[in-house]
């Protein structure tokens, strides 16, 4: 979402210059099975730039048209499984070890508990692939997609546990994107006192309105220092739309080094 003024390919570089040693992606090509060529274009852009992949969308289906990921659309399920070693491929290669998996919009005509099966199913296939590897899919509240079932962290925490109890895969952990709880009008304080020991990453954006921090009203400073006193020691993804420019962006980073 930062960098957007430039072509992907030069966005981990841009990353660099502007002092970061650290990146992380949505899916980043066009379909689930890309060429080999463009696999290795992406991942010759994130060493070349001498920045760590840290996070990872799997496959997530067309987003700017509204899809949400494939993990729960039956139509899509063969792709999102043929992604899978896909990126976590990508994951081993660059020493990226989180993987989001976007659990997809409910579907007109499907019964949901249809959808949620498929989707305990798919996410322990993706836990036992990434786990290979030391890895963690990632499980995701969403904002401003209103066929999205989970929204809170409650709902989070709960895919992740049923994986575990009908599969027994256990590399599933929760993305805690502290702008799409607020949206969703999660209380930002209870939820982090009862999961913080369960988030495996974090993403901030200010809200309303998902600008850089200082563009709305939450306390991300207040927030992100209650995950470090539950344990939190990974890392924080800026996941947010700039108000004019990236680097103009970047300004309140500075402030806070």
């Amino acid at each position: 979402m930062l960098f957007t003024e430039l072509p992907l390919l030069q966005r981990p570089a841009a990353a660099a210059a502007a002092g970061f040693t650290a990146v992380e992606f949505w899916w980043p090509f066009g379909e689930a099975v890309p060429s080999d060529r463009d696999v290795d274009a992406f991942t010759s852009a994130i060493t070349d730039a001498g920045v760590q992949l840290v996070g990872l969308n799997f496959f997530a289906g067309d987003m700017p048209a509204g899809d949400r990921g494939a993990v729960s659309w039956p139509a899509r399920a063969a792709e999102f499984r043929d992604n899978i070693d896909i990126t976590v491929g990508i994951g081993e290669r660059l020493g990226c070890r989180a993987f989001n998996a976007l659990y997809g919009n409910r579907v007109d005509g499907i019964d949901p508990n249809e959808q949620d099966e498929l989707a305990v199913a798919n996410l322990a296939e993706a836990g036992r692939a990434a786990a290979r590897i030391g890895g963690t899919v990632l499980i995701e509240p969403v904002s401003g997609a209103p066929r999205y079932p989970l929204r809170t962290a409650a709902d989070a925490i709960a895919v992740i546990d049923r994986v575990a109890s009908e599969t027994g895969v256990r590399a599933l952990g929760f993305l805690c994107d502290l702008y799409h709880l607020a949206t969703n009008g999660d209380d930002l304080d209870k939820a982090i006192a009862e999961y913080g020991d369960r988030v495996a990453h974090v993403q901030i954006a200010d809200a309303p309105g998902r600008g850089e921090p200082g563009t709305g009203d939450l306390n991300l400073t207040t927030h992100l220092a209650a995950l470090t006193t539950r344990g939190y020691t990974g890392w924080v993804g800026l996941e947010y739309k700039p108000t004019t420019t990236t680097e103009a962006s970047l300004a309140w980073l500075r402030q806070h080094p």
